[in-house]
């Protein structure tokens, strides 16, 4: 169920300017309207409509199961929808092979041809397209080395590690120059230090080609580091597009609001239109538009938007909680709270746990600041 504080205008069914980097605003590049994929009985995508701009890197996340990589293939048209339209910079593919279409595409698997070499690899697709071997040699040359492998062309994708691998695939997607690269979780088999490398790799380049490009994910940590706009989808359907940081700090859904980040939620009623009791508790929030009083509620605040230091007497929302369970996590600790029927988790950096001297059973007074609470309908 949406938030009472969405706003009702739905960008999804009336696609809206694409605002791009320092607020210039993008043309469409990628138009969807109106899609539906379905196997039999069941329907992986449901009526999805969306615009990327040209030069944009957005990110499809969500979990398993969600239809991100359904949609992703249906743009591709490796596995095309079953109704609905594809405009790619103003020319309708939503019927065309992918063989016809303008993209290039990483997949998680690399899919590398093991019996050639890196050279031919990344230059399988200009021979396809009879393009002489000169040019072809200078361009695999200058593809190797924006990559980072300028040595590498001589050698077999077994002798390379799976980063290198990774980035042997990223070329050969960008070689024929197009319009569109398409990325299917590319960074998902990698171990985490290749894969936080790569991450910023992958962007930097995204960003000196200027290449539209869309990649498939179910990592929020990728999605909110390298996106400029994230699609995010529950069950076949569109929950909220935005930037990484309005999808974090202002989420449309209880499904978004759990899904990216971590987030405290809290059963309760709507008793006024900035309050909610839960339990013997009554909360302030911002006004929200469109709930009844008495109204069934989900009251959320992410962990580390509660307030532990310099809290002024007549503070909103003061608690008064036990420290239980302390998780340290390297830069901070995640710390469950307890007071009377209202559970939390909150973020202490090791500043304030030195300072505060929090500990497991100690007693503290913190604060739910109204403007960071959200309010959903349970």
């Amino acid at each position: 169920m949406r938030g009472a504080s969405e706003d009702v205008r739905n960008p999804l069914t009336q696609p809206l300017p694409l605002a791009g980097e320092w607020g210039k605003i993008r043309l469409p590049y990628l138009e969807v309207r109106n899609l539906h994929k379905r196997f039999g009985d069941f329907t992986a995508l449901g009526d999805i409509s969306l615009d990327i701009g040209e030069g944009e890197f957005v990110c499809f996340l969500g979990p398993s199961g969600c239809g991100k990589t359904t949609l992703l293939r249906a743009i591709a048209g490796l596995d095309p929808q079953t109704s609905g339209t594809i405009r790619q910079k103003g020319r309708d593919v939503s019927a065309l092979p992918p063989a016809q279409r303008d993209f290039g595409i990483v997949f998680q698997s690399y899919a590398l041809f093991p019996n050639l070499s890196v050279a031919d690899n990344v230059g399988y697709g200009l021979v396809s397209r009879r393009q002489k071997r000169a040019e072809i040699a200078r361009r695999v040359g200058e593809l190797l080395a924006m990559v980072g492998l300028p040595d590498a062309g001589p050698k077999y994708p077994a002798q390379l590690s799976g980063g290198q691998q990774q980035r042997v695939a990223l070329a050969r997607a960008l070689a024929t120059s197009p319009g569109l690269l398409l990325l299917d979780e590319p960074l998902s088999a990698l171990d985490a230090r290749v894969r936080l490398r790569l991450r910023h790799e992958i962007k930097a380049l995204q960003r000196t080609l200027g290449v539209t490009t869309i990649m498939v994910t179910h990592d929020q940590e990728e999605a909110l580091t390298m996106a400029d706009r994230i699609v995010v989808m529950n069950q076949g359907a569109i929950e909220q597009v935005g930037g990484p940081q309005d999808v974090y700090r202002a989420p449309s859904t209880a499904f978004v609001a759990d899904f990216v980040g971590a987030m405290n939620f809290l059963d309760g009623t709507f008793t006024a239109p900035d309050r909610v009791s839960v339990g013997a508790a009554s909360f302030a929030c911002l006004p929200q538009d469109g709930l009844a009083t008495g109204s069934k509620v989900r009251l959320c605040i992410r962990p580390e938007d509660v307030r532990v230091r310099d809290l002024p007497a007549g503070i909103p929302n003061r608690l008064t909680v036990t420290v239980g369970e302390l998780d340290f996590v390297g830069a901070f600790c995640r710390a469950s709270l307890r007071a009377a029927e209202i559970a939390l988790v909150a973020d202490f950096s090791s500043n304030l746990m030195r300072d505060l001297g929090v500990a497991r059973g100690k007693t503290l007074d913190v604060a739910l600041p109204p403007d960071r609470l959200r309010v959903f309908t349970a």
